[in-house]
């Protein structure tokens, strides 16, 4: 089944995690057209982002799956638009034909404008959370960054309102003390109940994985609460932060890192998974496997010092997306889902562990529910992620599927108020 069993923390008992065993597959579902074909196109992988919306489909109730989903479109727009969740279907055949198609509830609009304009491979984080403090409505938070960054704390972070014809921006904001290349690729929210005790007025973490152990060699992330330091803070605001996760970037003399860290991996989207009395902290993206080296996909070796000498470069045809770019490669990759103990996490807000002590406990490989793995070397296998905390259903993307477009697969952890095994 893909199913690994890593290092059972003391801290919590195996009873009070989800296990890989607890996330059952109910299918997937495609996303619409549409016209001009620079929605949806191209979207999905490891750069894009989504979040779950529990009252945006007012129709959708009857179905069993409410709510909405905001995400990110094409790679480089970056519009944002907002869809409703059909039925997911299992096709036992892969076939993107016999999925149900989501409806576009709002057009994709250009809500971020000139903040990724010009940007390298700009990437972005997308989150909603209802109102906090003295917020009069609820929001969507982002944060954005672009593929290189170095030593940048450049201000990253903000809100808008879900009207995204009217989405009165406001940011952007900085992660105090933290590097662009750990804050700038996802979000997603804290449980109530758990940050009141842990990081009491932060509700939401942001995070990053850069390839090469730029920044973490492994994810990362930091629970933040912007509407405590302003309604909303004024631009520029370094926001307070506490790290719950994060290991040794590759300059760093120290070497702490997560267990089977490869520099090939790509760590995309997280969630804070719970449902009853079962919790724990994912994430979701593709992992190296063997052997790993920076160059190209047939093994060619490339110098990482920039100054050479440089071989030949291969001539490869491609046979999935990237096969013949350069990058961190390794002999195969798997789709995986890391699971790390909230319990760990808790700790290390407490002081009483470090952030780079936190190690998986589980991981599930994905492999054999995607739906478009042409080869064992392929990477971007899966992208964004959703978290539907209400009836404890995961969401996540696979580009590339629908033609251009991606589908969003679908997991239920079992023992959720809604029980997968009652979806027809």
């Amino acid at each position: 089944m893909g199913i690994t069993a890593l290092n059972i923390k003391q801290s919590t008992s195996a009873s009070k995690l989800v296990q890989p065993s607890d996330l059952v597959y109910i299918g997937a579902f495609k996303l619409p057209d549409t016209p001009g074909g620079m929605g949806w196109e191209w979207a999905g992988n490891e750069m894009s982002a989504m979040t779950y919306y529990p009252t945006g489909d007012s129709n959708g109730t009857s179905d069993g799956f409410p709510g909405s989903i905001y995400g990110t479109g094409n790679d480089q727009l970056k519009y944002i638009s907002e869809i409703s969740i059909p039925v997911p279907v299992i096709s036992q055949n892969k076939n993107p034909g016999d999925l149900n198609t989501a409806e576009t509830l709002q057009d994709f609009k250009n809500v971020l404008g000139t903040k990724i304009e010009g940007m390298e491979l700009p990437k972005v984080g997308l989150e909603y959370l209802p109102k906090q403090g003295n917020q009069t409505s609820d929001k969507l938070y982002y944060c954005f960054g672009q593929h290189i960054q170095d030593q940048e704390r450049n201000p990253s972070h903000g809100c808008f309102e879900l009207n995204l014809s009217n989405p009165q921006l406001a940011g952007d904001w900085k992660i105090d003390n933290q590097l662009n290349y750990l804050t700038t690729y996802y979000i997603f929210s804290i449980p109530k109940e758990w940050a009141d005790i842990n990081t009491p007025g932060k509700y939401i973490v942001t995070g990053r994985y850069r390839d090469g152990g730029q920044g973490s060699q492994g994810p990362c992330i930091f629970a933040y609460g912007p509407w405590n330091e302003g309604n909303p803070p004024l631009s520029g605001t370094e926001l307070s932060n506490i790290p719950l996760l994060q290991y040794s970037s590759i300059t760093d003399p120290e070497n702490h890192v997560m267990d089977n860290y490869k520099h090939s991996d790509e760590w995309n989207g997280g969630a804070w998974l719970n449902s009853r009395d079962k919790s724990a902290v994912i994430f979701v993206g593709t992992k190296g496997i063997g052997n790993t080296w920076y160059g190209f996909s047939d093994g060619t070796v490339w110098p990482t010092s920039g100054e050479g000498p440089f071989p030949p470069v291969p001539v490869i045809s491609p046979t999935f997306y990237g096969e013949d770019l350069r990058g961190w490669w390794s002999d195969s990759f798997q789709a995986q889902i890391l699971f790390y103990d909230p319990a760990d996490l808790a700790e290390v807000a407490k002081g009483t562990m470090q952030p780079y002590d936190p190690q998986p406990y589980a991981k599930l490989n994905i492999d054999q529910y995607l739906f478009n793995i042409k080869s064992s070397k392929q990477k971007d296998r899966v992208g964004a992620v959703a978290f539907d905390r209400g009836r404890g259903i995961l969401y996540v993307l696979e580009p590339l599927v629908d033609g251009d477009k991606p589908i969003i697969h679908v997991w239920q952890i079992k023992d959720s108020k809604t029980d997968p095994a009652n979806k027809k």
